[in-house]
């Protein structure tokens, strides 16, 4: 197998066609569809069904592929390694954040990295857990940054607890419930979930139960921070956050803070990477980068 093979192979299911392929490569159409009939050949497999407008892959094709990807990932990953290693200051750092972490985080580590690393490229992600477990797994993603759901994490990672946390109520400004003064005077509205469990009910039962309330009613289900933010602001829906968004500019601007007397425990901060390979030196530097900024924040709020 040679890897202008894996290169085509994965041209063509990006790109859908041999020709849209061919061109993206800038090499003749010929070559690409000889490339790939050689690799079919050798694996004795049909990695690609042929349709009038293009090509599509095969079930064979799909897990395939998803080695392939990896495999290219990791001969990227090499190239830079070994440049940075030299001293260069090039290479990618691909990385998921979640909304907390990149609130609480991401201003204090941007700079330093940068200035150690000023030509790499930083590839950053908003989402939790689950939206990035693939992606490290496959390589494709670095280190992942953030809050981790009750499920336990798979052996195949490293995971490094960076910081305890603890969560805040809000609502729209000028909401009826602005100036309650514990959970159970918020039983009754309608609540905004925000995803980091994987049951939607699993975020708030567990803190409205261990003081005696009972669960109120889910009516959102909101994956991204903008989703969150446009619904609290614009309805009667209330929301339980990371304290971090405290701080936030757009949340001060938009939302209100109910200041209730019970302590409102958070998931911790985590990081997690793979463990089957380290880290290149750049993401290795980005992570320590992350440290630096979990311990300054434990700090000041000491």
């Amino acid at each position: 197998m040679k890897l202008n093979q894996v290169r085509d192979l994965i041209a063509v299911a990006e790109r859908g066609s041999l020709r849209s392929a061919a061109r993206y490569l800038g090499v003749a159409q010929p070559a690409i569809t000889r490339s790939i009939r050689e690799l079919e050949k050798e694996l004795d497999v049909t990695l690609f069904e042929r349709l009038p407008k293009g090509v599509v892959l095969t079930p064979m094709g799909e897990i395939f592929l998803q080695r392939a990807k990896a495999a290219q990932c990791e001969l990227d990953r090499a190239k830079e390694e070994l440049h940075q290693y030299k001293g260069g200051s090039g290479g990618k750092v691909s990385v998921c954040l979640s909304t907390a972490s990149h609130i609480a985080l991401l201003h204090n580590t941007l700079e330093p990295f940068r200035s150690r690393y000023r030509e790499a490229l930083l590839d950053i992600t908003e989402g939790l857990f689950a939206s990035a477990e693939a992606g490290l797994k496959g390589g494709e993603l670095d280190l992942y940054v953030g809050p981790l759901s009750e499920d336990k994490v798979s052996s195949e990672f490293i995971v490094e607890k960076l910081l305890d946390n603890e969560r805040v109520v809000f609502c729209r400004k000028g909401h009826a419930l602005a100036d309650s003064d514990s959970l159970g005077d918020l039983c009754d509205a309608d609540w905004i979930s925000t995803a980091v469990t994987l049951r939607a009910d699993a975020e708030l039962s567990p803190l409205f139960q261990k003081y005696g309330f009972k669960t109120p009613r889910i009516a959102l289900y909101a994956h991204s921070a903008l989703t969150m933010m446009t619904a609290a602001a614009g309805s009667d829906l209330l929301t339980m956050l990371p304290k971090q968004w405290v701080q936030f500019s757009w949340a001060q601007s938009l939302l209100h803070r109910i200041k209730v007397k019970e302590h409102l425990e958070a998931p911790a901060m985590y990081m997690v990477r793979r463990a089957s390979l380290p880290l290149t030196p750049a993401a290795e530097y980005f992570g320590d980068m992350i440290r630096r900024a979990s311990v300054a924040l434990e700090a000041s709020a000491v």
